[in-house]
C-alpha cells in the first residue's frame, strides 16, 4: 500500500501466502493467520508440520510439495474445507487415516513419495483421490463416544381427575438407502452408510422410545414389507404404507426401491378405521385449470401424504377407561407427509401443503359425519388431528405459517409471483377469504425453535424441517424429547450426520400427548366407515 493509504487507515488483506526458500522451521505466528485461504510452503526443507496447522480453518489450498516430510499430523484431517492438498516429492511412507475426513478434497498430490504399494495402487486408479479418501475414512477408528441420551422435557402434568388418553407420537425421516451415498454424505464412512448397519441403529432408536404412533418418511417399499413391518409387528404394532407416485410407472423390481411414507400404531391402543393416500401430482393435475406452473412445477413432483383414521382402545386410558365403553372408542386422524426438497421450489412446498390440508378436510368431514350423524354441518375440528412430517420448510416459511396460523396471503413471497391465485382458490377452506388462502383446522406446533435448534443436521445444512402439528382443542403436550447435546457435536468434531453413532441425517421428534375424551361415537365410528 502507498503511504497515503496507510495514513488513511486502510488495511491490507492478503488471503494467500507463499513461503519458499530453504526454510526448516515455521514460526508459531503463522498459525494465527486464520484468514488465509491458500498457503504455499513448497520447495523448502521442512521435515515436520506441527499439528497447529489445523488452526488455519479457512484454508482451501495447501501446498507442501518438495520438502523433507516423513510424516503428517493427524490434525490435517480437521481441515475439512481443503480442496487441494499437494504433498508431492516428500519422504512419506504412510499417511494418517484422518486424511479420509477431507471429504471436499478434489486434488491430492502424492507423487514422488515412497508410499506402500496398496496406497499407490488405489491412488493410481481412475478417480483415485476419492477412492483413497474413502479407503482411509473407512479404516479410521471411531474414537468419539456415543452422545449422551437425549433428555426428556416435561411440559405439563396429566390431569388424573378423570379418564384421560395418554400416548406418544414419533416423527422420523429414516433416510432411505438409495440417498445414503458418499457423494452426498462424504464425511461418513461407507460402512456406516450401509443400510444393514443403519437399519439396526434406526430400529434401536424406535424401540428405545417405544412411541405408540410412528410417522416415518423415506421408507423404501421393500424395506417396509421385509424389515419395518415384520420387526414392528413383533413389537405389537401394525402399519400402513404408500410409496411415492412414481412407483406406479415402474416394474416390480424397480418399484421395490421407491421410498414413501409409513404410519405404525400400537395395536393394543389403536385400531385402523381407514387409510387415505394423498398424491400431490394427481391433485395438481386435477386443479391445474390450464396453469403452466401447476403442470410444469407442481405436477412433476411425486411427493405424497398418507393419512390413517384410527380409533382408540381402552388400553390407551391412563387413569381407567370411561364408564361408557363406547366413549373409549375415540377417533384420531393421523397424517404423515414428505414435501419436495428443493429450496428453489418453495411455491411447490406451499401448494403441496395446501392440497394436503384440503384433502384432510374432506377426510375429517366424512369422519365427523359418521362420528356425529345427527349434526347438520360437519366440523373438521371435531376430529382430533395430528400432522407429522418432513416438510422441507423452515419455521419462517409459508408452509409453517399456513399450518400454524390457518392462513397465508395470496401474495406470499413463497409463491414467487407465479400467478397461482386463481387455481388455488378452490383449495382454500373459505371461498370468500379475501387476500388469504385458509384452512379450517386449528393446529398448534409441538417443539418451539428454542427446544430443538435443528431436526436435520448435515455439513451443508443444519435446520428445522421436521414437524409435529396437533389440534389445539383436543390435545395437551405433556412432554417431548429434547435435542442431542450440542457439546457432543463440537467436542467430537461431528460435522454432519449420518455418523457411526447417528443412523440418519434427521433426528426423530417424540411428543407425549394427553387427549381429551369427547362424547361416545354414535352407532360406532368403525362400523360406519369400514363398510363404505
Amino acid at each position: 500500500m502507498s503511504a497515503e493509504d496507510i495514513n488513511a487507515g486502510k488495511r491490507s488483506y492478503w488471503p494467500e501466502l507463499e513461503i519458499t526458500g530453504t526454510i526448516r522451521n515455521l514460526s508459531p505466528e503463522l498459525w494465527k493467520l486464520q484468514h488465509l485461504t491458500s498457503l504455499y510452503l513448497n520447495d523448502n526443507n521442512l521435515s515436520r508440520i506441527p499439528p497447529e496447522i489445523c488452526r488455519l480453518e479457512h484454508l482451501t489450498y495447501l501446498d507442501l510439495s518438495s520438502n523433507k516430510l516423513r510424516s503428517l499430523p493427524a490434525e490435517l484431517g480437521d481441515m475439512i474445507i481443503l480442496r487441494e492438498l499437494l504433498l508431492n516429492n516428500n519422504y512419506l511412507r504412510v499417511l494418517p487415516y484422518e486424511l479420509g475426513k477431507l471429504f471436499q478434497l478434489q486434488n491430492l498430490g502424492l507423487k514422488g513419495n515412497p508410499l506402500s504399494a496398496e496406497i499407490l495402487s488405489i491412488y493410481s486408479e481412475p478417480n483415485g483421490t476419492q477412492k483413497l479418501l474413502t479407503y482411509m475414512l473407512d479404516h479410521l477408528t471411531v474414537n468419539c463416544p456415543q452422545p449422551e441420551p437425549r433428555q426428556w422435557v416435561v411440559l405439563e402434568q396429566p390431569d388424573r381427575s378423570k379418564p384421560i388418553a395418554v400416548f406418544t407420537v414419533m416423527c422420523y425421516n429414516v433416510l432411505c438407502d438409495k440417498y445414503a451415498t458418499r457423494q452426498i454424505y462424504g464425511y461418513c464412512p461407507s460402512w456406516a452408510l450401509n443400510w444393514e448397519y443403519r437399519r439396526k441403529g434406526i430400529m434401536d432408536e424406535i424401540r428405545q422410545y417405544a412411541a405408540d404412533i410412528l410417522s416415518l418418511q423415506e421408507v423404501e417399499t421393500d424395506q417396509f414389507f421385509n424389515f419395518f413391518l415384520p420387526e414392528l409387528q413383533r413389537d405389537g404394532y401394525d402399519g400402513i404404507f404408500s410409496p411415492k407416485s412414481r412407483a406406479k410407472t415402474m416394474g416390480e423390481t424397480e418399484r421395490k426401491f421407491v421410498d414413501g411414507c409409513a404410519i405404525f400404531y400400537r395395536t393394543s391402543k389403536f385400531s385402523l378405521v381407514k387409510k387415505h393416500l394423498v398424491e400431490f401430482n394427481q391433485l395438481a393435475m386435477a386443479n391445474a385449470e390450464g396453469s403452466d406452473n401447476m403442470l410444469n412445477r407442481v405436477m412433476t413432483k411425486d411427493n405424497i401424504g398418507l393419512a390413517a383414521l384410527l380409533e382408540t382402545k381402552e388400553a390407551i386410558f391412563d387413569n381407567g377407561a370411561p364408564a361408557d365403553p363406547a366413549a373409549a372408542r375415540q377417533p384420531i386422524l393421523i397424517c404423515t407427509a414428505h414435501m419436495h426438497w428443493d429450496p428453489e421450489f418453495c411455491d411447490v412446498k406451499l401448494i403441496q401443503t395446501m392440497m394436503l390440508m384440503s384433502e384432510l378436510k374432506t377426510i375429517a368431514e366424512e369422519s365427523s359425519h359418521s362420528f356425529r350423524p345427527g349434526s347438520h354441518a360437519p366440523d373438521v375440528n371435531s376430529i382430533p388431528t395430528l400432522l407429522c412430517g418432513d416438510l422441507n420448510s423452515l419455521p419462517d416459511s409459508g408452509v409453517v405459517e399456513f399450518l400454524r396460523a390457518g392462513r397465508v396471503v395470496t401474495t406470499h413471497a413463497d409463491f414467487k409471483d407465479l400467478c397461482y391465485s386463481t387455481v388455488l382458490r378452490k383449495l382454500s377452506s373459505a371461498e370468500k377469504s379475501g387476500d388469504d388462502f385458509t384452512h379450517s383446522f386449528k393446529l398448534e406446533r409441538a417443539y418451539d425453535n428454542e427446544v430443538m435448534p435443528y431436526t436435520n443436521y448435515t455439513f451443508d445444512f443444519k435446520g428445522i424441517i421436521d414437524y409435529i402439528f396437533y389440534s389445539r382443542q383436543h390435545f395437551r403436550q405433556l412432554g417431548l424429547l429434547g435435542p442431542i447435546d450440542e457439546s457432543w457435536f463440537r467436542d467430537s468434531k461431528v460435522v454432519g450426520c449420518p455418523h457411526p453413532h447417528i443412523p440418519s441425517d434427521h433426528f426423530p421428534l417424540l411428543v407425549e400427548f394427553e387427549m381429551q375424551v369427547g362424547p361416545s361415537p354414535v352407532n360406532g365410528l368403525t362400523r360406519s366407515l369400514v363398510h363404505r
